[in-house]
């Protein structure tokens, strides 16, 4: 990790496309216990009535609507959006739900995935949690598989026909951590700063591009005597489909360039090396610990197309020139670039 001049910055101006599902990334999916038998598809929540814009608690607004739909078929959406839920959090009793409501849908006609935001509301105590219900997307798919299996995190997701569901992660929105909430101590910062090494490593290392301020989260965790802190990506649909090497690095990005500024502010450039040799070490052990299904996954990736010819051709040779190993130009898929970069990266020291 570098200062980047402001010449640098990376710039994303077009919405990537979204990737079907292919059969054997479909088989996978239904191997590892991806898939379950909810009929409800995407395109059934799009027959909404009325939208009326939501406003955040500072009272501007959210980029998210409140959907209203007919009473007869909010009747039979509710019925199915809380099956998907039971699916989603407890599947080996799916027929557990007498006890959840669902309050509201949401959505939002912002980003790739344009999600619908499904609030969900335990009539016992009141109390709520969300989902979302998106287009499948091959990349995502890809992308959330490889957090789950590498990351210090785990995902719940399911996808069936072209439709997928996915649980909501909790956290702080990165553009607003630094913003609006006051760091008490300079250990705060020093935290922070590390967090965010390895989190830019992480996603290096998978792949996973577009990772501005609002596409990532901070986790506060109260320990005893500090604050635990981590980061963690919320956003999976740049994974390994752009051909700009710097669009995998978070320091290149402008929203990021004051948790960048934090970074040089607190940690020494031996000290930054430190925390990134630590996470590829703790990447190598989870690789190492979940290698058969990382291994099938990529085998999909590599036989699927999430990408262009030119974008391959111009990470190939961006890679090559990363590692100083001219084995990346013998690759033709973004599934074959990113498990030879994975690999090299959390093997060999990248």
């Amino acid at each position: 990790m570098r200062q980047i001049p402001t010449s640098s910055w990376v710039k994303i101006s077009k919405k990537k496309p979204i990737f079907p599902i292919a059969a054997l990334l479909a088989e996978y999916l239904e191997h590892v216990g991806r898939t379950a038998p909810f009929t409800l598809q995407y395109e059934d929540l799009l027959g909404y009535q009325e939208g009326f814009p939501l406003q955040d608690k500072n009272g501007e607004d959210s980029l998210w609507d409140w959907v209203i739909y007919p009473q007869q078929e909010w009747e039979r959406l509710t019925q199915q959006l809380t099956s998907i839920y039971a699916w989603l959090k407890t599947p080996d009793t799916p027929e557990y739900t007498d006890h959840l409501n669902i309050s509201r849908v949401e959505f939002c006609n912002f980003g790739n995935s344009k999600p619908f935001r499904i609030r969900v509301v335990n009539r016992h105590n009141d109390n709520h949690d969300y989902y979302y219900v998106k287009r499948a997307d091959a990349s995502r798919v890809y992308g959330l598989e490889l957090e789950h299996v590498l990351a210090p995190n785990r995902i719940d997701f399911l996808v069936q026909g072209e439709t997928m569901v996915e649980e909501h992660i909790t956290g702080i929105p990165g553009d607003a951590y630094l913003q609006k909430r006051k760091l008490r101590a300079e250990q705060t910062h020093v935290r922070i700063a590390k967090e965010f090494v390895k989190f830019s490593e992480r996603c290096f290392s998978k792949l996973l591009g577009d990772m501005r301020s609002y596409n990532y989260v901070v986790v506060v965790t109260q320990d005893f005597d500090m604050e635990q802190i981590r980061v963690r990506a919320i956003d999976f649909d740049q994974q390994s489909y752009e051909g700009q090497i710097e669009v995998y690095l978070p320091h290149f990005y402008e929203e990021n360039r004051t948790m960048l500024e934090l970074v040089w502010d607190v940690l020494k450039p031996e000290t930054i090396r430190q925390y990134q040799k630590e996470e590829r070490g703790l990447m190598a052990r989870r690789l190492k610990a979940g290698w058969s299904r990382v291994d099938d996954l990529l085998f999909c990736m590599e036989q699927d197309t999430i990408s262009t010819e030119d974008r391959v051709e111009q990470l190939r040779n961006g890679l090559a020139r990363y590692h100083r190993d001219r084995i990346f130009l013998e690759a033709r898929t973004m599934g074959q670039l990113t498990r030879q970069h994975l690999t090299s990266m959390v093997f060999k020291g990248g």
